[in-house]
């Protein structure tokens, strides 16, 4: 079973995130910050996937972006931002992800994205219609002010 790196400062996205990624097979590991995410990699399993915000404290997801393509032993994860900012200005930070997705994300092409990013190695769903369709719901209400 694939483990996923969630990388979010604002807890109720990454605890949403969690729940509609575990829900899909997935085990994931979150970190509130860029350093807390570093420490994860450093210490632990390697995700098969980092899925970072760009705009945090302590450490951005370009400065952690930065860290992991520079880091050997990490440096061919799939590295995927998510924010309410534009491309363009996390592309003048830090140019080495592999996607880029718009807050507020739209779940279908999440799952998509990281179906396609992690291909090998995957569980079989979990096919638990019921808490898919809660995190549905509970995302259909959630306004990300675009702070980033």
């Amino acid at each position: 079973m694939n483990m996923l790196l969630v990388v979010e400062d604002e807890y109720g996205n990454a605890e949403i995130l969690q729940l509609l990624l575990e829900a899909e097979g997935y085990r994931v590991a979150v970190a509130s910050n860029g350093k807390h995410a570093l420490d994860i990699l450093r210490d632990g399993e390697k995700p098969a996937l980092i899925l970072s915000d760009f705009m945090m404290p302590i450490m951005n997801g370009g400065e952690l972006g930065q860290a992991v393509r520079q880091d050997e032993a990490l440096a061919q994860i799939p590295f995927v931002f998510m924010s309410a900012t534009s491309e363009d200005v996390v592309r003048r930070i830090f140019d080495g992800y592999d996607a880029f997705l718009i807050k507020p994300i739209e779940i279908d092409s999440l799952l998509s994205l990281i179906k396609r990013l992690v291909a090998d190695g995957r569980p079989a769903l979990n096919n638990n219609d019921q808490v898919e369709e809660s995190v549905r719901q509970l995302l259909k209400g959630i306004h990300v002010p675009s702070r980033d």
